[in-house]
């Protein structure tokens, strides 16, 4: 038995769940997830970044709602860290090049993530540098954590780094060199689920899985 230290790109995790199952599971044990995919394993950090939706109140309330749950529930092993977002002028799309309000099958988006990426980078490969797990386990497809994971790779040239594809991902980007991946199946996220209930001690609340995320 080895260790193992995840890193969980929340937003694409989200987006592929939300794509391919709807609502059904995002009701998400992140520390339970990572025992189920590394199921040899001993699950010593996991390290989870997100950011808070913007003007979308009752999405927000429910992902902070999430996050509290989370907390509670896993202890010290998990890590959350939130980002947040930057609006941005959008430019003409790039189907039509008319303004961004044309009727092109596209979704223009007004704000932008900061600073998720960047820390879920610098966590991966200072974690790696100190050595705190065996092996690391990313949850991403994202192809812009290959320069990350290329760190990793130079700094210890031996450790493990093995790609958790959200669902809808087959194979990973090409800049990923020298890396493991499997896809995150269906069965791993139906077996992964928070409890109905979560008593939250820092808010002195039950914390329920929200009724859309049944």
């Amino acid at each position: 038995m080895g260790t193992v230290a995840a890193y969980i790109d929340g937003f694409n995790l989200y987006y592929s769940m939300k794509n391919k199952y709807g609502r059904k599971y995002l009701w998400l044990d992140l520390v339970k997830l990572t025992g189920h995919l590394r199921p040899e394993d001993q699950v010593v950090q996991v390290r989870y970044f997100t950011t808070i939706v913007r003007g979308e109140p009752e999405a927000a309330a429910n992902q902070i709602h999430y996050v509290d749950a989370l907390r509670a529930h896993s202890g010290d092993v998990l890590d959350i860290q939130i980002g947040w977002f930057k609006r941005r002028t959008l430019s003409p799309c790039k189907l039509c090049g008319k303004h961004w309000q044309c009727e092109c099958p596209r979704r223009p988006r007004s704000f932008e993530e900061k600073e998720t990426d960047v820390a879920l980078a610098v966590s991966m490969v200072e974690d790696a540098a100190v050595g705190i797990a065996d092996l690391t386990l990313l949850v991403s497809a994202d192809s812009d954590f290959a320069p990350a994971v290329a760190a990793v790779k130079r700094i210890r040239p031996t450790h493990p780094v093995i790609l958790a594809l959200p669902s809808g991902s087959l194979q990973p980007h090409k800049r990923f060199v020298d890396v493991g991946f499997f896809t995150i199946n269906e069965t791993a996220l139906r077996q992964s689920q928070l409890p109905e209930q979560v008593y939250d001690p820092v808010g002195r609340k039950l914390r329920r899985r929200p009724e859309k995320w049944g």
